[in-house]
This record gives structure tokens, C-alpha cells and sequence, in this order.
């Protein structure tokens, strides 16, 4: 019995066709690109922008977002070509049990809950830290530090009151909420999140526009942190230092990327929604490219903004999760509104990445439960919905523990290295597709073969080893994990035992 063994891509062309029996197409070419968005713009903007930039890049951040784009524009065209030739929900997981077998597949499916589950952990903390700044900007209050922070975090206050977090509930109220949303159907999400894009897109075009006017170059000279950066304050007191490779220069540039591309996973979360798609064919190569293009151009533009308007040191001890209000609030004068509607438009907008982060998990564990490698209560359909609501709600359970317990810095790396890991063997499956069925109908073509899917393997590889190391032992203690679980109840429950 090989631990290798690969699912026809014949069966699984069948199994797309069986639209009675599986969950409900209803999504369109623009859906699937809002979708994209829905993702991308987010967390990885608003907040980790700033962290980067703070940390590592400085005003060289949007170097650091072109470096991720051109990783994931590899990645993307190689998930183009797949999502058009396999319409199945399951992303990453699904192509690797076709082209590379089945251990390969669980390990990529295992990563992926990395992504997506921890994704909408990352985002779910931020969007807590963001309802706080709404409250203070009207002058309701807060809610205590206590409450929604960690019990690994802790922060001094303006009277030197160190405070200790202990629970982050705001974020478990999110969570809780989208996951009811989800189970109530696809196309409802769809629609609640084509609203909130609209918005949080305008909202970012208008900071640009606004914001462009308060550029001022003595932030962004020099372009890149030099080696000898003088430290800067962290929020509990002690300075950060910039010496070390990776946190300061060209160095600091490839560490950023591997930050920032954090906000870029949105584009795949697409190809999980391929078993959704009216016309998939067709449809999902426009989502997946569509959505990558145009976010990496707001990117751009959004961090130089932002890395002119304040300095990039500030981001280290003040406003690292609200940054743009921050921003705003303290080099913009007269423009308080727009930090509130910035606050509230990005309180909106992380909520659809959390949705789309949350229908993503949930579609993977749909298609390995219906493979055997997960149990079936992952797969039960709702019988008026039509939606894996039991899955859904595991996760708010899983996702949640993750939110409420542990700081969205650590969540945020990790979700990043499960992503980077995924994009590495997608690209790879791309490759060894073309050399085993070559005469396979591919709807989308993934040009200069295996140039691009070898670039992207490349790429990705190179942001993975520039995360701390710290992040990289959690991923690696995750994988063992995964292949405990694998041994000790997936393999003997494939569908493809025997096989």
C-alpha cells in the first residue's frame, strides 16, 4: 500500500460533475474576484503593513510587496491552471493528491489549516484591536486590556501600568458570528462580502488620494533601514534593535515580504471555492489573477503612503494594529473623520476575511473528509443549506482557542509559512503534471513551463527561510503533529485503501 498513491483525476471530474449531491454552485466571475479581495485586503494591509515596515523594511516595505506579488503571481498561475482543470473545493490539497499522492496531499492539507484557520485567527485579533480604536475614536470607552489581548501580551499604559491580557473575547464574538453567517449559505456570504469589498476598497483609494498630500521625503530617506539604525521603543518598554541580517536592508526587504505576504493569501482562497463556481472553468483563473493584480497595485501604493505619512520606527511601539488611524490622527490634522470611517470600513473589511478564511478551511476539510483522511462529521452537509455546517462550527471552536490564547503576531507568521508552503508544492504539482499527462485539456495554460512553476518554488522557498526561527520550529513541531494524525487514523481510512 503506497503512501503515494494518487486520486484520478477522471474521479475527481466526476465527482465536480455530481452537482446534486455537493455543495451548490452559485458563484460568478465577479463573486469569485470580490471573493480574491475579500481576502486579500486586510489584515495584511492594515496591519501587517506596519509591522514590516516597523521591523524590518522600512519605507522599502513596497519593495517588500512586490518581491511577495512576484511569488505569488508564479503561484497564482500555476493555482490558474489547476482551478480550471479540477473545479474541486480543497485548493492546494486537492491538486497535490492528483499529482504528487496522497502523503504529500495530507502534509499540503495539514499546511493549509496553518493558513486558513490561523489566517482568520491573525485577522479576528486584529479586528478586536480595531473595535477598541472605534470605541475610544467616539469616546464610548474601551474594553479593558485584559479582555482582549492574550495571556501572553502585556502593555503599559499611559499612567506606566503594566496590564496583562488574559482572553480576547471581541474576537471570539466575530468568529462566532461569520461562522453562523457561512452556515446559512454561500451565496448570503457572497453577497455580504461584495458590500464590504466595495467599501474597504474605497476607503483605501480614498487614503491614498488624502494621504498622498501628506507624504513628506525625510520619511522615506533613507529608503532602506541602514545597519546602523538607532533602536526603537517597543510598547512594553524595552528597545528593538535593528542589527541582524534580516532586520535592516536588502535583508530586512525579503523578511518584510515574508511578513506582508501574509496579505496575500486571499487569491488562492478562491480556488477553494472552485466546487461553488457557475463556470469554473472559465471563471476561476479570472478570480485568482483578477484579485492578485489588482490588490498588488493598492498595495503599493497604500505602503508608500503610509511610510511617508508617519516614520517607519513609530510602528514599532505606537499604532502597529491601527496603524492607518494613527497615521492619520497624528500627521494628518483635520481629517479625524477619515480616521473614523477608516476604522470603521476596516473593521468591516476584516470581517470578510474572516469569512472567506472560514469558508476556505472548511471547503479543504469538506474535500479530505469525503476522501477518508478526516472524519465524516467534516463532510455532513446541512439538509436545507447545503453547507458543512458542522465543520464550520469545529472550527469556530478551533479557530477561536487560537484567537482568544495566543498573539496575533505568532498566528500571523504561522499562516504565513503555511501559505508559502502550499504555493511551493502547487507550483511543483504544475510541473509534474505537464511531464506525466501532458495531452490533459487545460482550459488556463500556465505560460514558460517550468520556468514560472521553478521561479515560484524558488521565491517562496526564499521568504520561508527568511521567517524567524521560532516560526519555523512551530511549523515544523505542526507537521509532526499532522503526520501522527495521518498514521494514526488517515491512512487506514482512505478511500484509496487497497490501492
Amino acid at each position: 500500500m503506497s503512501l503515494f498513491r494518487k486520486k484520478s483525476l477522471d474521479a475527481l471530474m466526476a465527482q465536480a460533475a455530481d452537482s446534486e449531491k455537493g455543495l451548490k454552485r452559485t458563484l460568478g466571475p465577479g463573486s469569485l474576484v470580490a471573493l480574491g479581495i475579500g481576502a486579500i485586503i486586510g489584515a495584511g494591509l492594515f496591519v501587517r503593513t506596519a509591522a514590516a515596515a516597523g521591523e524590518h523594511a522600512g519605507p522599502a516595505v513596497t519593495f517588500s510587496f512586490l518581491v511577495a506579488a512576484i511569488g505569488c503571481a508564479f503561484a497564482g498561475l500555476c493555482y490558474a491552471e489547476f482551478a480550471s482543470m479540477i473545479p474541486i473545493a480543497g485548493s492546494a490539497y486537492t491538486y497535490a493528491y492528483t499529482t504528487m499522492g496522497e502523503l504529500v496531499a495530507w502534509v499540503i492539507g495539514w499546511a493549509l489549516i496553518l493558513e486558513y484557520a490561523l489566517g482568520a485567527a491573525t485577522v479576528s485579533i486584529a479586528w478586536s484591536e480595531f473595535l477598541n480604536k472605534l470605541l475610544e475614536q467616539f469616546n464610548i470607552g474601551s474594553i479593558p486590556y485584559e479582555w482582549c489581548h492574550s495571556p501572553f501580551e502585556k502593555a503599559l499604559d499611559a499612567a506606566n501600568v503594566m496590564h496583562q491580557g488574559i482572553m480576547n473575547i471581541p474576537a471570539l464574538f466575530i468568529l462566532l458570528l461569520l461562522s453562523l453567517l457561512l452556515i446559512k449559505g454561500t451565496q448570503e456570504s457572497a453577497i455580504v462580502n461584495g458590500i464590504i469589498v466595495f467599501i474597504k476598497v474605497t476607503i483605501v483609494l480614498v487614503f491614498i488620494f488624502v494621504g498622498w498630500h501628506f507624504v513628506k521625503g525625510a520619511n522615506h530617506t533613507p529608503y532602506l533601514i541602514p545597519a546602523d539604525a538607532p533602536p526603537a521603543m517597543k510598547p512594553d518598554g524595552t528597545m528593538y534593535s535593528y542589527s541582524g541580517f534580516f532586520k535592516h536592508g536588502w535583508g530586512g526587504v525579503l523578511t518584510g515580504a515574508a511578513i506582508v505576504f501574509f496579505a496575500f493569501i486571499g487569491f488562492d482562497a478562491v480556488s477553494t471555492a472552485a466546487q461553488e463556481a457557475k463556470n469554473p472553468k472559465k471563471d476561476m483563473p479570472i478570480g485568482i489573477l483578477g484579485s492578485l493584480v489588482i490588490c498588488t497595485l493598492l498595495y503599493v501604493l497604500f505602503s508608500w503612503v503610509l511610510t511617508g505619512v508617519a516614520p517607519y520606527t513609530d510602528f514599532v511601539k505606537s499604532g502597529k494594529e491601527a496603524s492607518v488611524a494613527y497615521a492619520i490622527e497624528t500627521y494628518m490634522h483635520n481629517y479625524g473623520w477619515l480616521a473614523k470611517a477608516v476604522t470603521i470600513a476596516i473593521l468591516a473589511g476584516f470581517s470578510s476575511v474572516i469569512l472567506v478564511m472560514l469558508m476556505g478551511q472548511s471547503r479543504v476539510f469538506y474535500t479530505m473528509s469525503t476522501d477518508g483522511l478526516l472524519p465524516k462529521v467534516f463532510s455532513d452537509l446541512h439538509p436545507k443549506f447545503r453547507t458543512p455546517y458542522k465543520s464550520n462550527l469545529i472550527l469556530f471552536v478551533f479557530v477561536g482557542a487560537f484567537s482568544a490564547f495566543v498573539p496575533g503576531s505568532v498566528a500571523g507568521d504561522l499562516t504565513s509559512i503555511g501559505t508559502l508552503f502550499a504555493f511551493v508544492l502547487v507550483c511543483a504539482g504544475v510541473w509534474i503534471m505537464r511531464k506525466n499527462d501532458p495531452d490533459r485539456v487545460r482550459p488556463f495554460t500556465t505560460p514558460l513551463v517550468p520556468l514560472v512553476p521553478i521561479l515560484g518554488m524558488l521565491v517562496c522557498t526564499a521568504m520561508i527561510i527568511s521567517l524567524p526561527n521560532q516560526t519555523l520550529l512551530s511549523a515544523f513541531l505542526w507537521m509532526i503533529i499532522g503526520l501522527v494524525v495521518y498514521f494514526g487514523y488517515s491512512k487506514k481510512n482512505s478511500k484509496l485503501l487497497g490501492q
